[in-house]
């Protein structure tokens, strides 16, 4: 293993963490149907570690994350991380007067423009008298930031600790809110690229808090609408459907008999939709027996439990999720659990997690089992969703551990093929989308659903095309010297 320091730039605020590049491969826990490989790309440092939010892949094949401490200011980091492990940190906050640039960051979303844009909890400024509830950035590849709108709290009646989760198909952005609003219990919150900010839904507006509060992160399903969770309600936790325009409708509330909670306790992350329409999702406790759920909801609120974990310890196929699931590239969910898996001694008593697969129909594979090393090298208790790259290859980040007990970043290869994404995901013919993928140089074919397309390769890892009259719904191709590649979801043509 080898250490590296990389070294601060003498003229700008975003400066470089000191960290150490682990170069070991781990073997990993033996799976019947994959074959795997765990790098631990990255541990962090100096008590550095990586905010609870998934890494984002931008349109230059790397990865991109926050810090909510750490930087120069010790308010926070935004950084980059090559898909070898590389990482530089492109912006530390509060390097503006007052903090108006914000501090806490909270998780990157990557915009149709190739810039990020994210929030943070703390900092920016509404007037002299206010030191603000947060901000709503923008931020290059490069590191140039700019503070869209600084937030503000209930005293100024308006939402506050925004935290941006989706870019929609019209073009505005919306995320949740853990309080503010009408009554103080969250909001759900529309903003437009200018920083003009509207409420759209504000929770616990229902008697007994039926519609539920503390919402997660929200996605837009193929019919247009949202749909999210919430961590508490009536009883222990809602689906929910919300149309754009602010009508809520509650599909399902969890653990109505608390004697069982045979349905599931503690909705847990944000909802993926799936390639046949349905919604899956995971709670963090309940089910048969009482580890937590993996369960999937029609877009209409049919539930049905998918899976129940264990509740025991030392469960070999871990307990207790708390970050939502991945859709592969292979049709297939991925994702993770806190506890389960090894159970160490002195440490992770109940054990520090598994990656597990679980197909559509409900079988579940463990993959990996956190902490198989001594001193836990690999960092026990992965706390953030996985991302699939283009390489093929899941990225995700564990808690305090690792060399430097400040965190790892670390990517598991299970053998799925390199592929491309579209973004956005839906369009009509004229239209032009951005395509990202790998080794996209020589590109000499570009298909929407088998109709041919007018292209231009930007990058290695990124062309423009535009969607052709009479193409269809379904997979998107780029025909490159070293083969085909394929989308990693249908692209839909309304």
């Amino acid at each position: 293993m080898q250490n590296f320091d990389i070294v601060r730039p003498a003229n700008h605020c975003a400066k470089v963490l000191s960290i150490s590049l682990a170069l070991a491969f781990f073997a990993a826990f033996a799976s019947p149907l994959l074959a795997q490989t765990f790098t631990v790309l990255t541990t962090f440092s100096g008590g550095l570690g990586p905010e609870p939010a998934a890494l984002v892949q931008g349109f230059d094949g790397n990865f991109y994350g926050t810090s909510d401490l750490g930087g120069v200011n010790n308010k926070g980091a935004i950084y980059r991380l090559t898909p070898d492990g590389v990482v530089t940190v492109i912006y530390s906050f509060c390097a503006q007067r007052r903090c108006t640039d914000g501090s806490d960051p909270g998780g990157l979303i990557l915009g149709e423009d190739g810039n990020f844009y994210g929030s943070t909890s703390a900092g920016g400024t509404v007037d002299k008298n206010h030191g603000g509830d947060g901000t709503f950035f923008k931020i290059t590849p490069e590191g140039v930031l700019t503070t869209i709108t600084s937030f503000c709290g209930v005293s100024c009646g308006e939402v506050t600790s925004p935290s941006p989760q989706l870019q929609a198909t019209n073009g505005n952005f919306y995320g949740t809110t853990v309080n503010g609003g009408a009554q103080n219990f969250g909001t759900v919150f529309k903003m437009t690229a200018q920083g003009v900010v509207s409420t759209v839904y504000s929770f616990c507006s229902k008697t007994n808090c039926a519609d539920g509060t503390g919402a997660a992160a929200l996605v837009q399903a193929t019919n247009g609408s949202f749909y999210g969770t919430t961590s508490v309600g009536a009883f222990h936790g809602t689906l929910f459907k919300l149309l754009p325009a602010g009508k809520l409708t509650t599909l399902h509330t969890f653990c109505v008999d608390l004697t069982t909670c045979l349905d599931g306790d503690g909705a847990a992350g944000a909802l993926v939709q799936g390639s046949d329409g349905d919604l899956y999702g995971v709670n963090h406790g309940g089910g048969s027996l009482g580890g937590g759920t993996i369960y999937k909801i029609t877009t209409t609120g049919q539930l049905t439990t998918l899976y129940s974990f264990c509740g025991k310890v030392n469960c070999p196929d871990g307990s207790f999720p708390s970050t939502g699931l991945t859709l592969a590239s292979d049709g297939n969910f991925y994702g993770t659990t806190t506890v389960g898996g090894n159970r160490i001694s002195g440490g992770c008593g109940a054990g520090c997690g598994v990656i597990y697969q679980i197909t559509p129909q409900g079988g579940l594979t463990s993959l990996y089992k956190f902490c198989p090393q001594p001193k836990c090298l690999n960092g026990p208790e992965n706390y953030t969703p996985l991302v699939q790259g283009t390489d093929g290859s899941f990225y995700g980040m564990t808690g305090e551990q690792g060399a430097k007990h400040a965190g790892t970043i670390f990517k598991l290869d299970v053998g799925l093929v390199p592929f491309v994404k579209t973004l956005p995901a839906s369009g009509k013919a004229g239209v032009n989308v951005i395509i990202l993928g790998n080794n996209l140089t020589g590109a000499t074919e570009v298909a929407f659903n088998g109709a041919t397309a007018a292209f231009t390769v930007v990058s290695n890892t990124e062309i423009t095309a535009r969607v052709p009259i009479g193409a269809s719904t379904g997979a998107v191709t780029v025909t490159t010297p070293s083969g085909t590649l394929s989308s990693n979801i249908e692209f839909r043509v309304p």
